[in-house]
């Protein structure tokens, strides 16, 4: 195919040439005849050999790939005397300086992604693309439940106790901590609580294993190999001073690239309600990701404000620069946000309304 464009742009050229001949005699000066030709050539090349063919083969790909299919077979047979030998020289001299790793960015393979994708691709296909695409950029504080909403259990809790919560909240792991959520000393396997379910006392602590701790910025594509060499489903997320930032589970990580996965960890019902087509009711702890993806807005208009934010309620502390109170209203990006509900000093429910 390299062969065969350098062939048609060369042939387009010598063509303009002897076609243009007569046309820029009437201009005296051999520079200005030069500058034009230059520029004339290189547009009729880019936009009628590169741009125009590439948005029509974007656009309508089956279609255009049916048509060209049998042409390019041809040309490949046609002009391997003298691709096969630049193909060996090329791999001979790639060997020899060592080949150069592609720097593409996240966003290049977005944009590629978007000029790729047509009607006819399958949405779920396409968000799931998109969800590897932006995959390995994505940071483990980004997708971890935050150190809040963690549940967990204190090794001096006795064993009825520990019964009558994990049965309570349903998790099938639970991290178990010392003094404070900051130290947490192993993690429970409920299953492995079974066995011993019709003792009057156990000594449950005995089963605890080893808790895996990563840092807030690892990246999931590192993390899910972690996981995957280790065994692991869940990870502690700790902070640069050692603190517990929150907790990240293997459905966390596999909800990036397929989408939402209803497990123990999630419940929809609360992250938010649409009222009508204007008005949204938020918890103040969902992710900006799903915030954008439920009312369907630009993010970049809310990306420049929201700081290091990961939450909606992060990103009104970020606009605001202070706390705000029950019942006051935000005006921001064609959105108004009220301020529902108040605990303490933590923002739980917001109302979004699309002017």
């Amino acid at each position: 195919l390299l062969v065969a464009n350098n062939v048609i742009n060369i042939s387009i050229v010598v063509l303009f040439i002897a076609i243009s001949k007569d046309f820029f005699r009437t201009i005296s000066y051999p520079s200005i005849q030069f500058l034009l030709k230059i520029v004339l050539i290189t547009f009729v090349i880019l936009f009628f050999g590169e741009v125009l063919p590439k948005i029509y083969a974007s656009r309508n790909n089956i279609k255009f790939a049916k048509k060209t299919v049998y042409l390019i077979s041809f040309l490949e047979k046609i002009l391997s005397p003298i691709s096969l030998p630049m193909r060996f020289l090329t791999l001979f001299i790639q060997k020899k300086l060592g080949k150069e790793k592609s720097n593409l960015s996240v966003d290049q393979l977005s944009q590629a992604l978007e000029l790729t994708s047509s009607e006819e691709t399958p949405s779920d296909e396409q968000k799931i693309l998109e969800g590897i695409v932006s995959f390995g950029n994505t940071e483990t504080k980004q997708v971890m439940s935050p150190r809040i909403d963690i549940f967990a259990l204190q090794n001096t809790e006795s064993f009825a106790d520990v019964l009558k919560k994990v049965v309570e909240k349903g998790y099938s792991r639970v991290p178990v901590y010392r003094d404070n959520i900051d130290q947490i000393e192993g993690v429970l396997f409920v299953k492995d609580l079974i066995p011993h379910i019709d003792k009057k006392d156990f000594d449950w602590t005995t089963l605890l294993r080893e808790p895996f701790f990563v840092p807030e910025n690892k990246k999931l594509d590192n993390l899910l190999k972690d996981f995957q060499q280790m065994k692991r489903h869940l990870a502690v997320v700790v902070d640069e001073y050692g603190g517990t930032s929150g907790l990240v589970s293997l459905e966390d990580i596999i909800e990036e690239i397929v989408g939402d996965i209803s497990d123990e960890f999630d419940d929809e019902d609360i992250n938010f309600s649409q009222i009508d087509d204007k008005n949204f009711l938020f918890e103040g702890k969902i992710y900006l990701k799903d915030f954008y993806r439920i009312i369907e807005v630009d993010e970049d208009v809310f990306e420049e404000h929201k700081g290091e934010a990961e939450t909606l309620a992060g990103l009104l502390l970020e606009i605001l620069g202070n706390f705000p109170k029950k019942g006051q209203q935000i005006n921001f990006a064609k959105c108004t946000f009220t301020v529902e509900v108040v605990d303490k000093k933590r923002i739980k429910q917001i109302k979004v309304t699309l002017n």
